[in-house]
């Protein structure tokens, strides 16, 4: 599915969504990636919600968003209490959803200027 707009300021956009990938800034992720607001598109190491352990979301956490929006996949599925500790320990708010609504929700919040990362689970 094509999102709107291309670009918002220097921010990063996803441009578009589907089955085995993400577009981000006009590069398509085939893998599960971590999207800030601003700065480096980065591969998150995990493929599957059942792999996700508390490391993957330090790696989120240590970015310092507001609040951190986790696709999980196809379908909405939740991150176990335990992984998702980094963030709770912060402070960090933290909305579960599908990958494809974590995207829409992601340029939203982005466009509003919020400091938001999207974690979003891509199986390959």
């Amino acid at each position: 599915m094509k999102l709107q707009p291309d670009r918002i300021d220097s921010a990063n956009v996803i441009g578009a969504h589907g089955p085995g990938g993400v577009t981000i800034n006009g590069r398509v992720h085939h893998a599960s990636v971590v999207v800030p607001s601003k700065g480096d598109v980065v591969d998150w190491s995990c493929k599957r919600i059942e792999d996700l352990r508390a490391e993957h979301f330090e790696q989120v956490a240590r970015l310092e968003p507001e609040v951190v929006l986790f696709g999980s996949g196809a379908r909405l599925r939740f991150a176990s209490p335990e992984a998702l500790r980094p963030l709770i320990e912060r402070g960090i708010g933290v909305e579960t959803m599908d990958t494809g609504a974590a995207c829409r929700t992601y340029n939203i919040l982005v466009s509003e200027g919020r400091t938001v990362v999207a974690a979003l689970l891509i199986a390959s």
